[in-house]
């Protein structure tokens, strides 16, 4: 799992969606001490709560709570009680992946690749969450949002649930992974521990390979205090010359140089040494060389520090001279935006502190001592390494059995498959290459093919879905391309492939005035001997080969007529100047797609009351919406029964009696990041859907998005049985309780594991026509497992 999704960045909410809190509580009724006690006897017998001092090894780890005031089930549901905290929502996700590092289950360098993913999604958190906090503190924002709480109540919540969080981390990297991975012959030393003959030879590598690359930069009366960019790690140091005076300058550490270095052989990558796999940080080699810097000077002191910055910089679009001039800004004022975070090494002493706090500007809630390395994302690198005791079984995406034997150099073949019956490729478990690019390659390179659009968030930098649109110009076919300029932090790779599209003659759009495009759809209109044929992929993953080997995302192959147009529709909404309101078969945000999800959720309710079985079954990345929160607590008031997959930010609170006690909120954490959405209504007569929205107020109302049906029976049973095996996942399932903490399901005492990608890949392995026992077979669900029943075996249900 990569769990930096940047898709999972939004808008930090600016204004409250209801305004008048209720602070009444249930903590004396009756009814809700009785559920307590019921909830305590269902929980695991052992059962550890994530923090600093406690690594939950062995027995079923827990989140921390969010909010532990549990409304009354009698309470209006516009009151803030029934509504968690998004902020908070997403930490607590943070804490689940903060776990996978913590379980000893995993091997040591799965456990250090997770330090370094949620490094990553900290950043990210800090840049744009916290960014657009700050921002509304400056303007002086006091309004709640849904939950009842201010933009400072919220920032100040998150930095206190952050510092737990790092401090965790650190004690895990210290206590934990780093003696593994030092026992298994990956040893990260330091300086004091090396031999003098390291030394001159990590000396002789820093005079010729690192000292060139470095300006220090003091801060004196005639020179001001250096500009820190964001996410750089420096080096501080105070020193004093022979006149008593003392100086402080910063060191940035070179992001083009190695951060680990090898003690036997620095100036050879770590990857191409078979031996001795001993590294010392950059910084520490920098530490002990500082002669060479500040000669004739004495060195008082040493320490790294980190800044983040707001990457939450806007601009009203309707003023900007045109989208591409605005990109180019932002990216400019990112670089100087507002610091949200300092981090500091725990040695660093005060007056160093004092001087960084004052000069960058910073509240000292927003400085975290560190006691492990900063930028763990850095330590990535060991993962490389070829030490496959150390790591999980690799994975290779499998051939999709109904794509195996296309070439795209018999594009005819390819689409005549396309033809036969709808398709459902499901990533990293079928291969992106050989299913989404061969499409397009085949499109590109078909004398048939007349037109090809695709809609692009993100896309590889070296990207041979951009080579098929390329190719296809060349070709003569029609070519549109709907790059998305605003997808967070891909701006500058999306310009260069906006660029070099025009450059080859595409129709390029850059998306809408006030709403991102965030659809993933394709499709290829081809000319055939009785007719003119839509061919059309609708998508939950972006087109990028290098993310489809991680993200668990579906796609839809058809050619059905209807959602062919309605692709059409939007391609034409994307170039021209107005929209349609109205779609056949998709569900296309923000037109169409929140009134369609509140009409399937009204139509489990009218089930549920009048007597048959209301079933809702919802997989996605986020639940934030507060109005789609208040159906499913109507829901579940009509005794619906609820499933909700989710992977991160949930607002809603499972299990309050008369509520939501027929609703339960999973969350699946592990190799892969689930990224894929799937929905399904009903026990009998289902309706099925994929797409690309989560259920968040943006994704409904600020951007364009496309979901669509599955109505193929094949289809759904695959549908069906990737919903059914996470929801009888025993080893990466967390279940959510009331409170917004989550416990992680374990398997009972002689009970095999199952965890949701051990189970798919060894389904893509059996599928695959090079090694499948049963080439006609249908995967179908699981074995044992009726979807629709298995709510009732969950021990967590709380």
């Amino acid at each position: 799992m990569d769990g930096t999704d940047p898709e999972s960045e939004s808008d930090v909410e600016s204004t409250p969606e209801r305004t008048e809190p209720n602070h009444e509580e249930d903590s004396s009724d009756e009814r809700g001490a009785a559920e307590d006690e019921s909830n305590a006897r269902r929980d695991p017998p052992e059962t550890a709560t994530i923090g600093p001092s406690e690594f939950a090894q062995g027995v079923s780890a827990r989140t921390p709570p969010i909010d532990e005031s549990i409304p009354d089930s009698d309470l209006d549901l516009d009151s803030p009680e029934w509504y968690l905290n998004r902020e908070l929502s997403e930490l607590s996700f943070q804490w689940r992946v903060l776990y996978e590092a913590l379980d000893d289950r995993n091997p040591p360098l799965e456990r250090l690749r997770f330090l370094s993913i949620l490094t990553r999604n900290m950043d990210e958190f800090f840049m744009k969450r916290i960014g657009g906090l700050k921002q509304q503190l400056a303007a002086n924002v006091t309004e709640p949002t849904v939950d009842g709480r201010t933009p400072r109540d919220q920032w100040t919540a998150s930095l206190e649930t952050a510092a737990e969080l790092f401090e965790t981390q650190s004690q895990c990297f210290t206590r934990d992974v780093r003696p593994l991975l030092s026992e298994a012959g990956i040893e990260i030393s330091g300086y004091a521990e090396l031999s003098d003959a390291d030394i001159d030879r990590l000396r002789s590598y820093f005079e010729s390979s690192v000292l060139p690359t470095l300006t220090p930069l003091t801060f004196d009366p005639a020179h001001p205090f250096p500009f820190i960019s964001n996410l750089s790690l420096s080096l501080a140091v105070l020193s004093e010359d022979d006149a008593g005076d003392e100086r402080f300058s910063r060191i940035k550490i070179p992001a083009n140089r190695p951060r680990l270095i090898s003690v036997a052989d620095p100036g050879t990558p770590l990857e191409e040494r078979s031996d001795d796999h001993r590294v010392v940080k950059i910084e520490e080699v920098i530490e002990a060389n500082l002669d060479l810097l500040f000669p004739n000077v004495e060195i008082r002191h040493t320490s790294t520090f980190r800044v983040t910055r707001n990457a939450e910089v806007r601009r009203n679009e309707d003023v900007a001279e045109g989208l591409i001039d605005r990109i180019e800004d932002v990216l400019r004022q990112r670089r100087f935006a507002t610091v949200v975070r300092l981090e500091v090494t725990e040695c660093v002493p005060d007056p160093v502190l004092d001087l960084l706090v004052t000069h960058l500007e910073v509240d000292e809630s927003e400085v975290f001592r560190r006691s492990g390395p900063l930028a763990l994302g850095d330590f990535a690198e060991l993962c490389e390494l070829d030490y496959p005791e150390l790591k999980l079984d690799p994975w290779t995406p499998r051939q999709h059995p109904q794509f195996a034997g296309l070439s795209p150099d018999a594009p005819g073949d390819v689409f005549e498959a396309l033809r036969e019956r709808d398709k459902l490729v499901h990533h990293p478990y079928h291969s992106f290459r050989e299913t989404v690019q061969r499409f397009l390659d085949a499109a590109a390179h078909d004398p048939d093919t007349l037109a090809i659009k695709v809609a692009i968030y993100r896309t590889a930098p070296d990207s041979k879905v951009i080579r098929s649109l390329i190719d296809a110009a060349k070709n003569g076919k029609q070519v549109a391309v709907m790059v998305e300029l605003k997808a967070r932090f891909d701006e500058e790779n999306n310009l260069r492939w906006v660029k070099r599209l025009e450059e080859e003659g595409i129709h390029v759009a850059y998306g809408s005035i006030g709403l991102k495009t965030h659809s993933k759809v394709a499709l290829a209109v081809r000319e055939e001997a009785d007719s003119v044929r839509i061919y059309s992929h609708v998508a939950s993953g972006n087109y990028h080969s290098e993310t489809a080997k991680g993200y668990v995302d579906l796609g839809l192959f058809t050619v059905d007529p209807d959602i062919g147009q309605d692709l059409i529709r939007l391609f034409n909404s994307f170039t021209g100047h107005s929209r349609h309101d109205q779609y056949r078969k998709l569900l296309v945000a923000p037109e169409t797609l929140r009134s369609r999800i509140y009409e399937l959720i009204d139509r489990e309710i009218q089930r549920a009351e009048t007597g048959d079985c209301g079933r809702i079954v919802a997989k996605m990345n986020a639940l934030e919406d507060p109005g789609v929160v208040e159906k499913l607590y109507e829901a579940g008031r009509a005794r619906v029964e609820v499933d909700l997959i989710v992977r991160g930010i949930c607002r809603l609170r499972p299990g309050i009696v008369g509520v939501s006690d027929t609703v339960r909120v999973h969350s699946v954490v592990g190799r892969f990041l689930e990224h894929s959405r799937i929905f399904r209504f009903g026990g009998d007569d289902p309706a099925y859907f994929i797409g690309s929205a989560d259920w968040m107020t943006r994704n409904l109302d600020r951007r364009v998005e496309a979901v669509a049906p599955v109505e193929d029976p094949t289809l759904r049973s695959e549908l069906d049985a990737v919903l059914s095996v996470m929801l009888a996942d025993n080893r990466t399932r967390w279940t959510m309780r009331r409170d917004g903490s989550y416990v992680q399901r374990r398997p009972e005492p002689g009970e095999p594991s199952r965890g949701t990608h051990g189970v798919l890949m060894d389904r893509a392995r059996r599928t695959a026509p090079d090694d499948r026992s049963h080439p006609g077979s249908d995967p179908g669900r699981e074995p044992s497992i009726d979807l629709d029943e298995v709510y009732t075996t969950d021990p967590f249900d709380g």
